[in-house]
Parts: C-alpha cells; sequence; structure tokens
C-alpha cells in the first residue's frame, strides 16, 4: 500500500524546497531509496511542467569504487558529473543508508583522493543550483535512533513534514541578532569558548537545502576561537564513529584533539590539510520534534538546543575563508537533560539550557 505521506513530501521538496519552475530541469540523486519516493518525485517535477533526471547509487559499489579509488579514476567521475551538473536547474538527493559505516575500511588516504576531485561537483551544485538534501528513513536509521522501525517512519515524516515556513520569521529576528554581534561566549560542561562572528553573514535554514531543516548559521572569524569545547553528541565521519569529542582551540586552530580510543583517527582527519583544524562553520540548531542525537548529521544538527561547531569548509555565504576538504558539523546539547549551557552576545545572555531568551526567539524554542 502506498503511503500518501510519500507524496506530501515530495511535493513540498520540489514545491518549497527547491521551487521548481516551469521547464527547469531537476537531477534526482537516489541513495539506496525506494522506488516510491523516486515515482512521486518524478510525478511531482512532471506535474509542475519541468523535467527530472534520475541517477541511482548503491552504496556497495560506491565502497567498492573508493576501495581502489585513483586520482585519474576520480578526475573522470568529477568532469562527468560537473558537466552533468551544468546542465542541472535543481537538484534534490535522497539518500539512504543501509550501515552507515559501510566506508569504514577505505583508507583515509582514497578517502581524500575521492574527496578532492569531487569537491567541484559539490561546488558547482551548491553555488549555482536549486538544491535539496535529505536521508531516507530504513532499519539501519531506527536502529541508530534506538527505535522500532514504524516508531522511526513515524518521526521521520512529522520532522521532515514540519511547517518550516511558519518558523522563518523569528529565524529572520536571529539571523539580524547574529550578524549585530561581535563576541560569542558558550560555557557548559567541559565547555568555555569564545570567539567573534563579526562581519560574516548569518543564514537562514528554513527548509530549502537540507531537510530535515532548523538552524541558523555563520562562521567564526577565523583565528578568533579561543577556549574549549566538549562535544556530548556522539557523531559519525568517514565511516568510524566517535564519541565525546574534545578540542582545544588557540587563535583559531586546534591545538589539541581527544576522543577516547578513537583520538588517532580524529586527529587523522584533522591533519588532512592546512583548514581542517579551523573552523567553517558556527549554528545554532531548534527543530522541535528532534530531541536525541542518533550519529546522522542532517538530523543531528538540527537538534533542539544545540548547536554546532564545524571544523573545515566554510560555506560561500557565510565565509571566513577557511578552505578544507573537510567539513565536518560536531554537535553540543545545552538542554538541561544534556548538563545544560550558556551562550552570550557581546556579553548578554541569548540562550540558556536550551531555550532562547529574548522574546522575537521565543517560536525557535518549540
Amino acid at each position: 500500500m502506498h503511503d500518501p505521506r510519500i507524496d506530501s513530501l515530495a511535493k513540498q521538496l520540489v514545491g518549497y524546497s527547491i521551487d521548481l519552475k516551469k521547464g527547469e530541469k531537476v537531477l534526482l540523486d537516489l541513495y539506496d531509496v525506494p522506488d516510491s519516493i523516486g515515482i512521486a518525485l518524478i510525478r511531482e517535477v512532471r506535474r509542475r511542467n519541468a523535467i527530472p533526471l534520475v541517477r541511482i547509487h548503491q552504496s556497495r559499489i560506491s565502497r567498492e569504487l573508493l576501495m581502489g579509488a585513483t586520482e585519474d579514476q576520480y578526475k573522470v567521475l568529477s568532469k562527468l558529473l560537473v558537466s552533468e551538473m551544468k546542465d542541472m536547474d535543481a537538484y534534490i538527493a535522497v539518500r539512504g543508508s543501509h550501515n552507515i559505516s559501510e566506508t569504514s575500511d577505505v583508507s583515509q588516504k582514497n578517502m581524500q583522493v575521492a574527496m578532492k576531485q569531487m569537491r567541484p561537483v559539490i561546488d558547482y551544485r551548491v553555488k549555482k543550483t536549486k538544491w535539496c538534501v535529505l536521508r531516507w528513513p530504513t532499519a539501519s536509521m531506527a536502529q541508530q535512533a534506538s527505535m522500532s522501525t514504524e516508531a522511526f517512519e513515524d518521526f521521520y515524516f512529522k520532522v521532515c513534514l514540519l511547517d518550516y515556513k511558519a518558523l522563518v520569521p523569528s529565524m529572520n529576528a536571529l539571523k539580524r541578532l547574529m550578524e549585530s554581534t561581535d563576541k560569542v561566549h558558550i560555557v557548559g560542561p567541559g565547555t568555555d569558548l569564545k570567539f567573534s562572528i563579526k562581519g560574516i553573514p548569518a543564514v537562514v535554514c528554513g527548509g530549502n537545502y537540507n531537510i530535515p531543516d532548523g538552524e541558523v548559521f555563520t562562521a567564526p572569524v577565523k583565528t578568533s576561537v579561543e577556549g574549549v569545547l566538549t562535544h556530548n553528541a556522539p557523531t559519525i565521519y568517514q565511516g568510524i564513529a566517535f564519541d565525546s569529542i574534545k578540542l582545544e582551540f588557540k587563535e583559531g586552530k586546534i591545538i589539541k584533539a581527544e576522543a577516547g580510543n578513537k583520538t588517532k583517527e580524529l586527529n587523522r582527519i584533522l591533519d588532512t590539510d592546512s583548514g581542517a583544524r579551523y573552523i567553517g562553520e558556527f549554528a545554532l540548531g531548534f527543530h522541535p520534534v528532534i530531541r536525541e542525537p542518533m550519529r546522522d548529521i542532517l538530523f543531528d544538527e538540527k537538534i533542539a538546543g544545540s548547536f554546532h561547531f564545524t571544523p573545515g569548509q566554510a560555506y560561500e555565504i557565510a565565509d571566513n575563508g577557511n578552505q578544507s576538504q573537510i567539513h565536518w558539523d560536531m554537535v553540543n546539547i545545552q538542554r538541561k537533560d544534556y548538563g545544560g549551557g550558556e551562550i552570550y552576545f557581546d556579553g548578554k545572555l541569548i540562550r540558556k539550557n536550551g531555550i532562547f531568551l529574548p522574546k522575537n526567539l521565543e517560536k525557535l524554542n518549540g
């Protein structure tokens, strides 16, 4: 039996997230997902008299390519995909995952080769097309979230079909506040962090680029970050699971990084290039339905009462000049049930224990 929520999701993605117009071409990039979502997207695109193009991926095939990755191989692939992307007006990626650790045994060297060569594809897509990326619910994701498959599917559609548009006025108020702020001070268990965001744009994420959504992001002045930061949300990067990452900063650079028995792997990733030890993004997350981490960053970075601080590449629309192959959103949850914490903008308390205090931001508290 067909689930009508799939049609609702396709309508939101095509009509709201990428706002597809008549005659526009959209690439539907489908990773390990059922036919139903692909068919629903194609039909919604055609309903708008636009043109659907489809690319289908399988994670085990992608892993096999990575296991023997060479510069020549990924140069050719990158050239083909950039050429394809140049023909597109829009892009939607739906990414399923039967095993989040599928690439955990791919060598760091091979991952770097692929990431370096594929960067132009991502850059063109982000800068030149209307785009949206989302996960697809699987039994594997339900297991990550410690939920039954049915309960997770209900959670997934509730999260993704949120009325993002209703949050935009309060998100715009947060954007204005961030853009008028110089000094940020964040305190909490294992965290005492100071940095500047002066002169760097803030960006509202209200369901247009990532689903689920619910954040406003900017970037710190590259050399301004000082202090220590302990991330209390588990994370996964390049197929490797990490817990309780602790970072120490001096003049913007991560000078010490610890992650228990994964400290060696953490530092190997942070040594990928010169920009990987500097921060490319600072964001406040506030999706009212997402409350617990599940090692899936598109969900975890939007957790109610959280912020994320991202080693690596800065976004061009909120650019602090940092460049890297890495972009790793590491999450800290500041609600009381996670130990609490406070965020100050220019000495004024803005959020306490995950709750925004200014009246014009109250709707972001859920």
